[in-house]
């Protein structure tokens, strides 16, 4: 009985890591390529928080947060050089363009990792929590990518510039519109979508490979 429990236990781990390495290498893929990002407008739109949101529900918050770590790091990559917005920043302060790149997007994996274990002690359908929490990775990205954006450097001329507006209210409008319903909707169906039918294929693999 001990020695089934191990193989499980090492099983769950190995598959784990296995999903979480998946992930990265996707997050990173989706970096350099069409498919993370769009651009419209001044932000680049950013399907990033996907791939994220995806491991934060099937592995848990740590996992959640260490794909959002590698999200962060992926984003700030592309301040040198990929991203205008990004490299407009770097310009300004590298310091803070860090910060901002990375900090949110740990704590959105985090977050949509904890909201989904809750949902989950409620959701009797066992479905809605999926989408709610695919969904909220692309709400809690702009959310808080906003709120360290206009704390960091809602006051900078040069950003300012940028939105051609003279308060950080500008920056808020600027960013929240479009961009962030496009974010929202293809986070809600993708995200909600591939989680839900891993959840329901990983489970069955593990059953297979122990048999």
């Amino acid at each position: 009985m001990n020695n089934r429990i191990n193989r499980l236990t090492n099983h769950d781990k190995i598959l784990k890591m296995t999903q979480l390495a998946i992930l990265t290498a996707l997050i990173f893929i989706m970096t350099f390529t069409p498919l993370g990002y769009f651009r419209l407008g001044i932000v680049d739109i950013t399907f990033l928080m996907i791939p994220v949101a995806i491991g934060a529900i099937i592995t848990g918050p740590v996992g959640g947060l260490f794909l959002g770590t590698m999200f962060g790091l992926s984003s700030f990559f592309t301040c040198f050089g990929f991203s205008a917005f990004g490299t407009a920043l770097f310009a300004i302060d590298p310091f803070f363009t860090f910060i901002i790149c990375v900090i949110p997007r740990m704590l959105m994996g985090y977050l949509v990792g904890l909201l989904f274990k809750a949902l989950q002690k409620i959701d009797k359908t066992r479905t809605i929590s999926y989408f709610v929490a695919a969904l909220s990775g692309a709400v809690i990205n702009t959310a808080l990518f906003v709120l360290f954006l206009v704390v960091l450097f809602g006051n900078n001329a040069d950003v300012l510039a940028l939105f051609q507006t003279d308060t950080f209210v500008g920056i808020i409008v600027g960013l929240i519109t479009v961009n962030a319903l496009i974010e929202a909707g293809v986070s809600l169906v993708v995200g909600g979508a591939i989680s839900k039918a891993l959840a329901v294929y990983l489970p069955k693999l593990g059953n297979k490979t122990e048999g």
